[in-house]
């Protein structure tokens, strides 16, 4: 039995240890950059669609130029399938795995509305719809599957699985399929690179799709993040040179920039660390205090590192208040909160220092409780609660 898994990366990285991973190069027949990696290019592909189809162009290269393994499997070049305790699978481990399992792949990511509301919210949701009249179509049998699906709450993410060859390949054909015939009913004209990638996105929702009409087995998985994009690490750079200067109109232009071309940076799989939001904060923060009092922060800290941990501090403490101030029914409220709100709350709350210094502003207190209190009765009780807090009251 072999297992060959293939990493997909359009950047340079640490491959890891182990031959059964093999990286792909998606997108290679355009990229600006080489870097000795298998090219998705090569053979019966789709490379030159890469903008469309994201990983899928290395998806569909495996399908139609892989013939010498018996399992194979998709995965990222920050995000791999592992054990409950954390570890990558080895290829003794998958073939242990995969002899009572059909598929392998990530746990299910539940959402806090259906998946047609939450696709809705960031893409043109006339293109989920019309990828379910091309299943009633061409594929009836997964169309009362998808419907059911579409209205639900989870999904699997990420394009990232382990099969036999023969169930990859049917799943490719049946997938494929469908992306061809909705790239002839569709628009392929969009505002920027991110929405581009429709058919990525499509497709972690039609695995699950697939997985379910099928009733595969299927043996879901945690799923680790290695390390910061790239591109994630290049903005915080770029804020770092912002806040060096105390140019905080400049550091607010750079970022409304990025968001334009890049929405997905604040999402947690791009910034792992919270600092993209915490870059966001500290920007709207500096402008409402320039605006108000003519300085800001700025002036007493401008060191990256030094006002990642105030916000942290600041934000800390903001948690703190609201919980101090909500009655229990406002503290359910804030369950229902953004994947933006939740991160910055997991990756600031509970610092081992959450006192903030003398000098921070009415505004940076206010801006801080408005990301945890559920409504604006209990941010200006929370508010209060700081200021209180702030002048040892």
């Amino acid at each position: 039995m072999s297992v060959k898994i293939f990493v997909m990366t359009h950047k340079q990285f640490e491959v890891p240890d182990d031959p059964m991973y093999i990286p792909l190069h998606v997108g290679h027949k355009n990229a600006k950059e080489d870097f000795g990696y298998t090219g998705d290019d090569t053979g019966d592909n789709i490379s030159d669609m890469n903008c469309y189809y994201a990983e899928l162009s290395g998806v569909y290269w495996v399908w139609k130029n892989v013939v010498d393994a018996d399992y194979v499997g998709i995965c990222h070049y920050r995000r791999f399938l592992t054990s409950e305790e954390g570890y990558v699978f080895s290829e003794e481990e998958y073939g242990r795995i995969l002899e009572e399992y059909d598929i392998v792949t990530t746990k299910q990511l539940e959402l806090p509305g259906s998946y047609r509301n939450g696709f809705g919210a960031h893409h043109n949701v006339s293109m989920l719809d019309e990828t379910g009249r091309i299943i009633s179509e061409l594929y009836p049998e997964y169309y009362d599957t998808f419907v059911s699906l579409v209205h639900q709450n989870k999904t699997y993410f990420g394009n990232i699985m382990v099969a036999g060859k023969v169930l990859y390949d049917a799943y490719c054909k049946w997938l494929f399929t469908i992306f061809f015939e909705l790239q002839k009913r569709i628009d392929l004209t969009f505002a920027d690179d991110y929405h581009k990638r429709v058919f990525g996105f499509i497709s972690e929702f039609l695995l699950y799709v697939w997985v379910t009409a099928r009733k595969l087995k299927a043996y879901e998985c945690r799923v680790a993040v290695i390390g910061e994009k790239k591109e994630t690490s290049e903005v915080m750079n770029k804020m770092a040179f912002f806040f060096r200067k105390r140019d905080a109109a400049g550091a607010k232009a750079y970022f409304e920039t990025v968001l334009k071309q890049r929405p997905d940076i604040l999402m947690e799989a791009s910034d792992i660390n919270g600092e993209c939001k915490l870059c966001l904060q500290a920007v709207s923060t500096a402008n409402l205090e320039l605006a108000e009092y003519g300085n800001c922060f700025l002036n007493h800290i401008n060191d990256y590192t030094v006002i990642m941990d105030y916000f942290r501090r600041l934000n800390s403490a903001a948690a703190k208040a609201v919980r101090a101030v909500s009655t229990e029914s406002e503290l359910k409220k804030r369950t229902a909160k953004t994947e933006y709100v939740k991160t910055i709350e997991e990756k600031s709350c509970g610092h081992s220092n959450d006192s903030v210094p003398v000098w921070t502003s009415d505004i940076a207190f206010r801006a801080a409780v408005r990301l945890y209190a559920p409504d604006h009765e209990t941010a200006d009780r929370a508010y209060q609660y700081c200021i209180r807090h702030k002048n040892n009251e």
